[in-house]
């Protein structure tokens, strides 16, 4: 089994302790991995190496794990302390702070999203968050905990409404879903927000590249009982899986085990309602409320 990297492809005060990063890019990982094969390759401790380059052995400790942004006098300090290689001062320049919005661990997939040549999604929580309305999507994320901030809030469903662009983007790529009746019953945020919340899915699964299924409630037969799942193929033919859970997701690219999770979301698919009556059951939907 696989997880993660499965791809196709005096102190500062910028790195003062109150200054975590909350969400570490891939850029901040790397980085300070290198900041740490460098300083372990000329032997020096985390408090040794503080001392070199005026920062605190936790500052250090930060930097190194992704959790801080270095600013410029930190990283002109370690290059002179670890033999001026120029691989810090170069490797600098591309340093970003992690993408607003979304979380550390499902960033990976976010990207192969975005040049995958197909994509299915099965849920049975929520509704999948290319298919969530701005209403719903707000009404999700004040339901979190702990709380988030306005600032964090904003910056979460901005995040959302942006990765749905795809749907529209790339007509070409076919996107499919499956997803329990119940996720369409649960009145999340009140009554108007799941009408305008059908509404949305009704109209977002309108262009034929898009379709829905939805699993009636009196269903007999499950192939995924174990929970949420997304697939994706890449544009070498390169099957990829990932499953979510609390506070965590798992990219994973293991052939047999990816194979298996495709034959149980295909599997779904045969035991779902077609999409013409998956609509049928929407507008059903739509119109008790």
């Amino acid at each position: 089994m696989t997880h993660g990297g499965a791809s196709e492809n005096g102190d500062g005060p910028a790195v003062c302790e109150t200054e975590r990063e909350p969400d570490p890019s891939d850029s901040l990982r790397t980085f300070g991995a290198v900041v740490q094969a460098l300083r372990e390759h000329a032997g020096l401790s985390r408090a040794e190496f503080g001392e070199l380059v005026r920062f605190s052995k936790h500052t250090v400790e930060s930097v190194e794990l992704g959790r801080r942004m270095p600013d410029d006098s930190f990283v002109e300090r370690a290059e002179e302390a670890l033999g001026n290689t120029g691989a810090l001062r170069r490797s600098a320049r591309y340093l970003t702070r992690g993408e607003a919005g979304l979380a550390a661990w499902f960033r990976q997939w976010a990207k192969l999203e975005k040049v995958a040549v197909s994509l299915g999604t099965y849920e049975c929580r929520l509704v999948p968050g290319l298919l969530q309305s701005e209403g719903y999507a707000r009404a999700l994320f004040e339901n979190r905990l702990p709380l988030l901030s306005d600032e964090q809030l904003e910056a979460q469903i901005a995040a959302r409404l942006k990765r749905q662009r795809m749907l529209c983007e790339r007509p070409t790529v076919p996107f499919h879903f499956i997803v329990e009746e119940s996720v369409f019953r649960r009145r999340l945020g009140g009554a108007e927000v799941l009408r305008d919340q059908l509404d949305h899915v009704l109209a977002a699964t309108t262009p034929r590249n898009v379709s829905l299924q939805i699993v009636p409630m009196d269903a007999e037969s499950h192939a995924c009982m174990d929970g949420p799942l997304r697939l994706l193929e890449t544009p070498r033919g390169r099957r990829l899986a990932y499953s979510e859970g609390q506070e965590n997701g798992r990219l994973i690219s293991d052939p047999k085990e990816v194979s298996l999770l495709y034959q149980r979301y295909d599997t779904l698919r045969s035991q779902a309602l077609h999409p013409n009556k998956s609509r049928g059951l929407l507008e059903q939907l739509r119109g008790e409320l």
